[in-house]
């Protein structure tokens, strides 16, 4: 079964090649890649731990790897070794059921959502978004509320630059807000 972003992005070639030149449909922005990581911040209770690395692995549909502090810092009470947060590198169909997933049911159940921001396109044409709360993707929202999380989700593409990673976000669906000075 195919995906809507998937079908979308296929068709990316034809609506972005004559606005920047494109001579080959391999030319075309592609989403390579999607990262979801989480800290675990003053979290160190082992049953905390586990319960941020079920709701991820619910979230996304893969296990997600433990990242261990790599130095220890006394004043932040950290050992070498400790998890320090978690990442998921999602590719495949999984990479496009998740994204769907993220436009569609999640964004929208945002509290207070306006679409957004351009600015957070960096210059490799690559999307980072910050997730306040774990309790917008369906999968979580019905669990206890003590345990809420954030995590950030980074869109990696093979555009070029900013300005054609826009245009290839807003042609896949992506909300992006219209006017770039609105502060998020």
């Amino acid at each position: 079964m195919s995906s809507i972003t998937k079908q979308r992005q296929q068709s990316a070639y034809t609506a972005l090649a004559e606005k920047f030149g494109y001579t080959s449909p391999m030319q075309g922005p592609r989403i390579q890649k999607i990262i979801v990581s989480s800290g675990v911040g003053k979290k160190r209770d082992k049953k905390q731990l586990e319960v941020i690395e079920d709701r991820l692995k619910k979230i996304t549909g893969q296990k997600p790897s433990a990242r261990p502090a790599r130095l220890s810092i006394a004043s932040f009470k950290v050992r070498e070794g400790d998890t320090v947060g978690f990442q998921i590198t999602l590719r495949g169909a999984r990479m496009y059921d998740f994204i769907d997933k993220l436009i569609h049911i999640a964004l929208p159940r945002t509290r207070d959502f306006r679409g957004l921001s351009p600015k957070a396109i960096d210059d490799m044409g690559n999307l980072t978004i910050g997730i306040k709360e774990n309790t917008i993707f369906p999968e979580t929202s019905d669990e206890d509320l003590k345990d809420v999380f954030g995590f950030a989700i980074t869109i990696v593409t093979t555009a070029k630059g900013k300005a054609e990673a826009e245009a290839f976000f807003r042609h896949i669906g992506m909300p992006l807000v219209v006017d770039s000075s609105v502060k998020r």
